[in-house]
């Protein structure tokens, strides 16, 4: 069923209060001094989870919950067994980050439904927004735990994973947070793929591109996948800070070699137009025996390597190898990369993409693609085959610290494709 496009972005402008509300609740019950803390399955992202609850118990929706302890607030549909459209994001954030990356995409979702009721709208399918845990990975150095759970496709062994503040299992905080970690241990799946039109996220950009473009929105290309290594570590021989160098097994070095190589690599695969990006998070050596007079014999590493092809990927990963083995020959050291983690690149649908891009030229909203430098929910939903749709909004400070920013306008221009995809398509 089509709106006229000043009938949608009327509907998604009144909205602005309730939106402007559930935003400042977020922040007030979720402080991290500074920023913003809502701590994967802990106290911040259970707050989150509760108040959308609610608001979707108050907005008549159905509210439901799944062994990840995921929320789902559904518009029900006039036929139970079709296909549903599935809208979210996350709601937890990094330590001391900021208030709109992941929330924004469960605002919009609401705001959506909202606007399309005040219209008359009638859905054939259920409409669902779905609140996921998890996403941020720096909790328990596993990818996307909530969505995963939700399909049936997290790794039985992401289970044994220890949140890094509290020491305990991801297990433990699922449980303790009123989820079922057996259940999804045993391959239970809250969200059956076939069952799924297609699943739709909302979210900040996570670099300026779009600050700087003077454009309020982006329809997303794509998402890339990732290889990681959380603890890693590079073993040597302590020694004499005197110790000449034919003698040394100097672990620092052969990390800044190794950094230095991973870097060149990038700089290669840049100028050949190859999209990619590699980070070493942590890179330090043993703070409890290092010194200003002592060789390093110890040094530790993270590493997150990420790009839009998975042949990229492999091959990227495989010349890293090859890195390794001849820096531990020439330097007398030795790369103990442990726990390997990785994520499936997340292909748009190219249908989807297109009609969200015909939507905000409909609308009058000035838009582009983007490809994400980023790792999403959609992602997951990607890789167990659902057809996935993103919208970026403009984000002026970047994302993970506390002054991301959204003007409320942009953000309601996202809201009002977002509608618009979904009107034509649930009725």
């Amino acid at each position: 069923m089509s709106f006229a496009p000043e009938a949608i972005k009327a509907a998604i402008a009144a909205q602005r209060a309730t939106v402007e509300h559930l935003f400042d609740r977020l922040a007030q019950g979720s402080q991290g001094e500074p920023g913003i803390m809502r701590d994967t399955y802990g106290a911040g992202e259970n707050f989150a989870h509760r108040l959308v609850a609610a608001h979707g118990a108050d907005a008549r929706l159905r509210v439901s919950h799944d062994a990840a302890a995921n929320t789902y607030l559904t518009w029900p549909g006039s036929e139970s067994s079709a296909p549903r459209i599935l809208i979210g994001s996350h709601l937890d954030s990094v330590p001391h980050g900021g208030n709109f990356d992941g929330a924004a995409g469960v605002v919009a979702g609401l705001a959506a439904i909202a606007a399309l009721r005040e219209l008359g709208l009638q859905p054939r399918c259920n409409v669902t927004v779905m609140g996921i845990r998890a996403e941020e990975s720096v909790w328990f150095e596993v990818s996307y735990i909530g969505s995963r759970s939700a399909l049936g496709t997290l790794p039985d062994s992401a289970l044994e994973a220890r949140r890094i503040d509290t020491g305990r299992s991801l297990a433990d905080h699922i449980d303790t947070c009123g989820g079922d970690s057996q259940a999804i241990r045993k391959g239970d799946r809250e969200l059956d793929p076939a069952g799924i039109r297609a699943f739709l996220e909302v979210h900040i950009e996570q670099a300026p591109s779009l600050f700087d473009a003077g454009l309020p929105l982006a329809i997303c290309s794509g998402i890339p996948g990732n290889f990681r290594y959380p603890n890693a570590s590079i073993t040597g021989r302590h020694d004499h800070v005197g110790t000449p160098r034919r003698f040394r097994h100097d672990a620092a070095m052969a990390g800044a070699e190794f950094a230095m190589a991973l870097d060149r690599l990038w700089e290669e695969q840049e100028a050949a137009g190859i999209p990619l990006a590699i980070t070493f998070g942590r890179f330090h050596t043993d703070a409890e025996v290092h010194g200003l007079t002592t060789v390093p014999g110890l040094f530790h590493f993270s590493l997150d390597v990420r790009a839009y092809d998975p042949a990229v990927l492999a091959d990227t990963e495989k010349r890293m190898l090859a890195i390794i083995s001849e820096i531990e020959a020439r330097r007398k050291v030795r790369f103990e990369l442990g726990r390997r983690a990785s994520a499936s690149v997340g292909m748009v649908d190219p249908a989807i993409a297109s009609e969200m891009q015909d939507a905000a030229t409909r609308l009058g909203i000035a838009s582009t693609k983007l490809g994400s430098p980023a790792s999403h929910d959609a992602a997951a939903f990607a890789a167990a085959g659902v057809p996935v749709g993103m919208i970026f909004v403009r984000n002026e400070h970047g994302s993970h610290n506390p002054r991301e920013h959204m003007e409320i306008d942009d953000f309601l221009d996202a809201c009002a494709v977002l509608a618009s995809w979904i009107a034509d398509h649930a009725a």
